[in-house]
């Protein structure tokens, strides 16, 4: 009864507006970097904090509101009829990511932002150990750990990082695309392929993926597999 409420309310905000009002939303920084990426993109310092206003302002905080509009956009995503549209509401799903629903986490995940941009990585992994203590649940938090652990060769723990995302947000395709990349690095092809696989179903333009399956399901018929 409950979620019910919650969902009815949320509903009297006008789900598909919220969702317009996201769409054009500008990027946020990159979620994870793989090594294909790596050297041509920079995350960069978040913004000072501003008042609650705009199009981010209608992004719940958490619970089942927030979980309602992360499956109409990953819904949108799916079906996305163009690669403009389809950008657009990965963008979109990404700022509802960055949303913790605590002050204080949002704060951490901020400073761990900016130690990456400096490459300060001990004090980015030291902050987001924080946030994932904190806020367990947050997928983003264990998400952008697993990207610090990978820039840091540390594979086993990124991994373990990025199927935690997994384990809370089935559709995270940041996480589904690092969990790739990380398998293909370490030779376990079949494996990445699959992910590789499950993540065009979640964001079907994601060029890199699609190259990816090309190549790799070359590469494993080619091996008898």
């Amino acid at each position: 009864m409950r979620r019910m409420k919650t969902l009815l309310r949320f509903s009297s905000l006008g789900l598909g507006a919220v969702v317009a009002a996201l769409l054009v939303l500008p990027a946020c920084p990159p979620a994870f970097v793989g090594p294909a990426h790596a050297q041509a993109q920079k995350t960069p310092s978040p913004p000072a904090k501003t008042p609650r206003r705009g199009p981010r302002a209608l992004i719940p905080d958490g619970g089942a509101e927030r979980a309602l509009l992360l499956d109409e956009l990953y819904a949108h995503l799916a079906t996305a009829a163009s690669e403009e549209a389809a950008q657009l509401t990965s963008q979109a799903i990404e700022h509802v990511w960055l949303k913790s629903g605590s002050e204080t986490v949002n704060l951490l995940m901020e400073r761990a932002l900016k130690a990456v941009n400096e490459k300060k990585s001990d004090l980015a992994l030291k902050l987001l150990d924080a946030v994932v203590e904190l806020a367990p649940d947050y997928a983003e938090g264990w998400n952008r750990r697993a990207y610090v652990l990978y820039s840091r060769n540390e594979y086993a723990r990124a991994l373990g990082d990025l199927r935690r995302v997994l384990a809370l947000d089935p559709n995270h395709f940041k996480a589904l695309d690092g969990l790739a990349q990380i398998l293909r690095e370490l030779d376990y092809k079949k494996e990445a392929l699959q992910v590789y696989r499950r993540l065009l179903e979640v964001h079907p333009y994601m060029a890199s993926a699609k190259s990816a399956v090309e190549e790799l399901s070359r590469e494993v018929e080619g091996q008898g597999i």
